[in-house]
Formats: structure tokens, sequence, C-alpha cells
């Protein structure tokens, strides 16, 4: 296999391999929805103390996804 061949493919499965991360994220935000919604109809009254850290579990969930995006798309066009 030739050396430039070989750059092309390691660059192309790192990315496909980086891309693999936002569908972790995206199954992420589903589990943290799920469970904070299993939980408030178990307890309301504590659903509303809750909803902060609901929020913050979706913003690290979804940072996740966006940094795999980026660094997919640096393996692609900048190495």
């Amino acid at each position: 296999m030739e050396a430039e061949a070989a750059t092309l493919l390691g660059k192309y499965v790192g990315a496909g391999l980086a891309a693999i991360a936002m569908g972790g994220a995206a199954t992420g935000v589903g589990h943290i929805a799920g469970n904070y919604l299993s939980g408030a109809l178990r307890n309301p009254a504590a659903a509303k103390d809750q909803l902060g850290m609901f929020f913050v579990g979706i913003a690290l969930a979804e940072a996740l996804g966006l940094f795999a995006l980026v660094i997919s798309l640096l393996l692609l066009y900048a190495v």
C-alpha cells in the first residue's frame, strides 16, 4: 500500500470513529430526558428542584457530540 493511500485510509477511519461518538451523545440525551421524566412522574414535588441538573446533563451530552463533530472535521480537513 502506498504511503499516501495509507494516510487517507487512516484519516477516514479516524474521522468515522470520531463520528460514532455523536451517536453516543444523542443516546445520552435520550437517557437523560427519559430518566428525568421517569423521576418527575414518580415524585412531582422534587421535579422542580432537579430541572437545573436536567439542563446541565443535556448540555454536557450535546457538548460531547459537538466535540466529536469538531474532531471528525479536523481529522478530515486539517490533518
